[in-house]
């Protein structure tokens, strides 16, 4: 007797053409704000359901936040929150494996590389379901970072990788992943020109903030080995008030505490200010002369909104950015930090890296195989 598979009646679904079922697994405002524009194109021939870990507390992700990104409520919030790595992985896996069982989708989506990355695929693969990773292949090269595991297993687990960059093809192709890769280009880009259209006919931000014609760098911090020792937030800030330009920092509370915890933590050129909604946040991008950040994202937002960056960090997954020369690769225990920023100008080329019509073609794949 031929034993039928999940596997094989999803292909059978994919060749009839017929609507299928699709979990989309997310645990944090960016990963949301990456689900928008897919959302919008699946939701055109295929069900969709919305998995929300909650493994990322973010005061901002609220009502507003949905109906500004078009995004729907999700029909599971799974309210997670915090704790260690095997803990919280392991949390998210018991509550996710019940919810797949019973609503038996064809498709199970996660996306980048955070604890509910993995323990999504990590339940999806011990039930049989077909994986597609969102922003795959990217690697930092970099073990001890919680994310490049999570990644990497992710990647391995996954049935159809879609990657963003020719890097990340190249990444496929050394762990023996390339037949199953599929090079789409990045989910950020529709995302950011849908966000930004928005922006422009709602957000106030930059006449509250009182930035209108005024130059200034955002800096956003969050990794633990930036922010969570007050020595090394103290050096950072200090350093980057000594280059004398106006540096906008919208401040996460984890990260004001620490700040209220040093004893010198005012900076004539930095102004702190409240975390931003999605909205007003790009518009802040969009209109600051230079980026200063510790976040993966942001390197690649900065990019496509054809801003300088400057990483704060030791590696980057975002390679092809520094190499083209619009983002600066520099610790902030390096010789070079600060001074490195002052000179830092970036050439008149800027190819396009991340691609367009993204969502489309991610859609595309999905449905054809």
């Amino acid at each position: 007797m031929t034993r039928i598979t999940h596997h094989d009646l999803w292909y059978e679904a994919l060749n009839d053409g017929v609507e299928m079922k699709i979990v989309q697994i997310v645990g944090a405002r960016p990963q949301f704000v990456k689900l928008a524009p897919l959302s919008r194109e699946l939701r055109k021939t295929h069900q969709e359901i919305i998995i929300h870990s909650g493994q990322h507390y973010d005061i901002q992700m609220n009502e507003v936040f949905f109906n500004d990104m078009e995004i729907p409520n999700p029909d599971y919030n799974l309210c997670i929150g915090s704790g260690s790595q095997g803990v919280q992985t392991g949390d998210i896996l018991a509550a996710v494996e019940p919810i797949l069982i019973k609503e038996k989708p064809d498709m199970v989506i996660v996306y980048g590389d955070t604890n509910t990355t993995l323990a999504g695929a990590l339940a999806a693969a011990k039930l049989g379901m077909k994986i597609a990773h969102v922003e795959a292949c990217l690697r930092s090269f970099n073990r001890s970072m919680p994310e490049e595991i999570n990644r990497v297993v992710t990647d391995h687990l996954s049935d159809i990788l879609l990657v963003p960059t020719e890097m990340a093809v190249k990444n496929a192709k050394k762990e023996g992943l390339l037949d199953k890769c599929h090079q789409v280009g990045d989910i950020m880009v529709d995302s950011l020109a849908f966000g930004l259209k928005k922006a422009h006919q709602e957000s106030t931000a930059i006449d509250e903030l009182q930035l209108q014609n005024t130059p200034f760098s955002l800096l956003t911090l969050h990794r633990p080995y930036n922010v969570d020792d007050p020595v090394n937030l103290h050096h950072i800030l200090s350093n980057l008030n000594s280059l004398n330009r106006l540096i906008v920092f919208p401040v996460h509370p984890r990260t004001r505490k620490i700040l209220l915890s040093m004893p010198d933590n005012k900076f004539c050129n930095i102004r702190y200010i409240e975390p931003q909604a999605y909205l007003d946040f790009i518009l802040l991008m969009e209109n600051s002369d230079m980026i200063l950040s510790d976040s993966g994202g942001i390197q690649k937002e900065a990019y496509i909104l054809g801003k300088p960056c400057v990483t704060l960090r030791y590696e980057t997954e975002w390679v092809e950015t520094v190499e083209c020369g619009w983002n600066l690769l520099l610790a902030p225990d390096s010789e070079a930090f600060p001074a490195a920023i002052k000179s830092f100008v970036t050439p008149v080329e800027h190819p396009d890296i991340f691609g367009t019509d993204v969502a489309a073609r991610i859609a595309n794949v999905l449905s054809n195989g």
